[in-house]
């Protein structure tokens, strides 16, 4: 009998697929270094910053919708060749951004296609890893989460580096083949992970669900709401921290850019923190909990007249909370769904980061100014807070619907 060898070769093999992740989530994390690059495209371009930063608008929506696709591409290829062919494309995209000469063309090569490679390769790969440690969901899920979120970290200072030697275009050149060789090296490590078997958990009395039972559940849209109203308040807030700092605390600009910094840190904490904490708390009361950080963030943008430290501590709670959020998350479907079909199960609600990321902007530039926009965020917290509150997985509303019958 071999039993114990198969054991440690499993071992083995998920091990090497958590390094995989990582190494592709850091590369993959590369592509929030983007705000870097406005000023300069704008120059070649001779259009405004707001023009070419909307590529980035496109990039968030292109990656949600290939992380929604990229279940039925790995059920068919497999996590290695789609990760390999996501490393590539994303090779490709930044390649042409480097040639990049009109708008169109840098929507199409930043915003879709770098987008798209992003997508495919960010949400599979993760749950993937996660279906490996079924016993440790949130740790892995904060370890790969939380180098996506150091990929932007690290790329920060590689790109700001490669822009004070090198020009634009052989920046974008360079990027490019440095981010597709983390990816291909962290695909070769990985494998795909088996099927669940839900026995010998504490969840033995859940099932699996597929994608169009879930989608019947009024439970699956209550975690998509919850889901779109944490991205959008996220992204929105990361997006334009600067300009609130500068325009509504009277921040000079050096000290406004210091949001940035702030931003990275306590979106890595909420990564950290929370995804930890979901293995020793009911995931469900860790989003509550993001939920109340965030609305204290809020609350200040909101109601109080700020000050430069004020300021920091209201963006620092919406950052942590977001990163925490889409931390648990992919953890968090799994608790409701199953983990045998994560990956389509958290794509279409991970469209809402896509959504979220447009909705904002959307909402600021079509009703002007920041207020509205907070406004709208902070009743969709309201909202989102009483249904976190009051939400049951599928299996505990069934148990307690039985228990009612037989009273």
């Amino acid at each position: 009998m071999n039993t114990p060898n198969t054991g440690s070769s499993v071992n083995r093999t998920r091990w090497l697929t958590l390094i995989g992740t990582i190494i592709t989530q850091f590369a993959l994390g590369s592509v929030y270094t983007w705000s870097l690059f406005n000023g300069q495209l704008s120059m070649k371009l001779d259009t405004s910053i707001s023009q070419v930063a909307f590529s980035f608008g496109l990039l968030s929506l292109g990656l949600a919708l290939a992380s929604s696709v990229a279940g039925k591409l790995q059920e068919r290829f497999g996590v290695r060749k789609v990760t390999m062919a996501a490393g590539v494309m994303m090779a490709v995209g930044l390649m042409l951004t480097s040639q990049a000469d009109n708008l169109f063309m840098l929507y199409l090569s930043a915003g879709l296609l770098v987008g798209l490679a992003d997508g495919a390769g960010y949400l599979m790969t993760l749950s993937n890893c996660v279906k490996w440690f079924p016993e440790r969901k949130g740790v892995i899920s904060a370890c790969a989460i939380g180098a996506y979120g150091l990929g932007s970290l690290g790329f920060k200072f590689i790109c700001s580096y490669l822009l004070s030697v090198y020009s634009l275009e052989t920046t974008f050149m360079i990027w490019g083949g440095m981010a597709m060789s983390m990816i291909v090296i962290g695909a070769l490590l990985m494998k795909d992970a088996p099927a669940q078997q839900t026995a010998g958990y504490k969840t033995s009395e859940k099932r699996d669900y597929s994608l169009a039972e879930s989608m019947r559940l009024p439970q699956y849209w209550m975690l998509a709401l919850m889901f779109l109203t944490a991205c959008m308040s996220g992204l929105y807030v990361i997006g334009v921290a600067k300009d609130i700092g500068e325009s509504m605390v009277h921040l000079s600009a050096q000290t406004a850019a210091n949001a940035v910094t702030i931003i990275a840190i306590a979106n890595l904490s909420g990564r950290l923190v929370l995804g930890v904490l979901s293995d020793k708390v009911a995931r469900i009361r860790v989003i509550t909990l993001a939920q109340v950080v965030s609305l204290a963030g809020m609350s200040i943008l909101l109601f109080s007249h700020m000050n430069e430290s004020s300021f920091f501590i209201a963006i620092a709670c919406v950052a942590f909370s977001f990163g925490g959020t889409i931390t648990v998350y992919p953890s968090l479907v799994s608790d409701f769904f199953g983990l045998n079909n994560l990956t389509k199960n958290y794509g279409v609600i991970y469209l809402g980061f896509g959504i979220g990321s447009v909705m904002g902007s959307l909402i600021a530039s079509l009703f002007g100014g920041f207020t509205v926009t907070f406004s709208l965020i902070m009743a969709l917290l309201v909202i989102s807070l009483l249904m976190s509150a009051t939400i049951r997985m599928p299996h505990k509303l069934a148990e307690v619907k039985k228990a009612l019958q037989h009273a």
